[in-house]
């Protein structure tokens, strides 16, 4: 897959989360936060609201992806929206 094939797949996992009206099992919306932050070269850390397990979750999640490229991000994303939604049907 070249790289602008991969970046439109990518784009159009993240629209298919997004148009999803059902919730997420909270353990999946985790692992596509880390691979969306990582895709996305958004190295910002997590928001510090007013639930401090959340951010440290989410700031394990990160750190366990560290080391991964940004198109190893992007295309665990796209696999991870795919198998999703193929067992959801």
């Amino acid at each position: 897959m070249t790289s602008k094939e991969l970046d439109i797949a990518f784009k159009e996992a993240v629209e298919k989360i997004n148009e999803h009206q059902e919730p997420f099992p909270a353990d999946f919306l985790l692992r596509l936060y880390a691979y969306y932050k990582k895709a996305t070269n958004d190295y910002s850390q997590p928001s510090r609201g007013s639930k401090p397990l959340i951010t440290a979750f989410k700031t394990n999640a990160l750190f366990q992806i560290q080391n991964i490229t940004e198109d190893e991000a992007k295309q665990t994303y796209i696999d991870l929206v795919n198998t999703y939604f193929l067992y959801r049907k």
